[in-house]
């Protein structure tokens, strides 16, 4: 080796020593640089996700609702102008179903992004049991709504005062696969009866078993919904009818198997509520609305906030949506909230909390 590469190679020794002690050559170092990056990444993950969904464009949603005479169609009909002013909801087509089953069922292919449905049938899905053995249904729950009171009416002559004296009569079950029948197969076991007992079974919508009714073509029928029920009221102004109770035994057993049922008066002397005589005992199942799993985060909250908001305001037009407290959405849901959800409750559990404090709110 010549001088002048002797004297490179030590000037080349020297600076990889001075530069080596100039820099963060320990493990300590490198792992926190590591951990450094991966946080910087992460955060930049979580940026890109929350501006992606900033920048997305606006959703149309189809809800599924009921029959067109029941109350889940008119709340669909409310809530789409109350869900199309936000920006990130284009357009929301209202859509007149079967009501709880097939709403679950097209939630689960993908024909309708937002639901009403009974918790009983939402209980079904998310187990995979009942009419939905073996096969479980990935949706999520927004909110809890109203009660859905199991009313059965029976006309005066029919010598129907209970639900065991249904046995030989003909009967309105509700539409097939509906939230109603499913209420009326499961009342209708629990006082030992099946629709083999039944002298006649009609899959009618509740404003055709009123009419079925009033025609002497049916002697009782079964209305799952919120007090009072528009089609009961109207067959009340035309025809003697009685109330059902749903009470004793049978409301034990049902109690005891289903966890989404609870016991529900119908008052006395409540002309908003049937103005009856006597108060009538029966039970009832919350209402819910639910969406897609796989909903955007921020459509989900969203949603939920403006209902919020909007079962808060003295706008509601539809008396169902005036029966529950707002502040109870999110208590016992019988289905996994959706995150987008979610958001929205931890932000009014923080401002609650806040407030209570007396700190300013927290910064959202």
């Amino acid at each position: 080796m010549t001088y002048r590469s002797l004297t490179l190679a030590a000037l080349i020794g020297f600076f990889s020593v001075a530069l080596t002690g100039c820099g963060d050559s320990d493990t300590g170092s490198n792992e926190g640089s590591a951990q450094n990056n991966e946080q910087t990444q992460s955060t930049s993950n979580d940026t890109q996700t929350q501006n992606s969904q900033a920048n997305a464009e606006p959703v149309g949603l189809i809800f599924g609702t009921g029959g067109t005479s029941g109350s889940y169609y008119a709340i669909g009909g409310a809530l789409k102008g109350v869900f199309e002013r936000s920006d990130v909801i284009e357009n929301v087509q209202v859509v007149s179903t079967g009501a709880s089953v097939q709403n679950i069922q097209n939630i689960q292919d993908g024909l309708n992004q937002i639901a009403i449905v009974m918790s009983d049938v939402v209980y079904d899905a998310v187990n995979g049991r009942g009419q939905f053995e073996g096969n479980k249904v990935d949706l999520r729950g927004l909110a809890g709504l109203y009660p859905n009171v199991v009313q059965v009416v029976a006309t005066a002559e029919s010598g129907i005062h209970n639900v065991q004296d249904m046995a030989g009569k003909r009967i309105g079950v509700g539409q097939v696969g509906s939230g109603v029948e499913q209420s009326a197969k499961i009342v209708l076991e629990a006082a030992g009866l099946s629709y083999d007992d039944l002298s006649r079974v009609s899959h009618t919508g509740y404003a055709d078993s009123v009419t079925e009714m009033s025609n002497g073509n049916l002697d009782a029928a079964f209305f799952t919904s919120g007090v009072p029920n528009s089609n009961i009221t109207g067959l009340m102004q035309s025809s003697d009818i009685t109330f059902v109770p749903i009470e004793g035994d049978i409301a034990n057993k049902l109690l005891e198997a289903y966890p989404y049922y609870d016991t529900y008066q119908i008052p006395a002397n409540a002309p908003e509520r049937y103005g009856l005589n006597e108060a009538v005992d029966t039970v009832a199942i919350r209402n819910m609305l639910i969406v897609p799993a796989s909903m955007r985060d921020d459509v989900a909250q969203e949603l939920t906030k403006r209902l919020y908001d909007y079962v808060g305001s003295d706008q509601v037009s539809v008396g169902a949506l005036k029966q529950f407290d707002r502040n109870t959405m999110d208590d016992n849901l019988v289905a996994p909230l959706h995150p987008g959800a979610k958001a929205f409750y931890d932000t009014l559990a923080q401002s609650d909390a806040d407030q209570q404090s007396g700190s300013e709110p927290t910064a959202q």
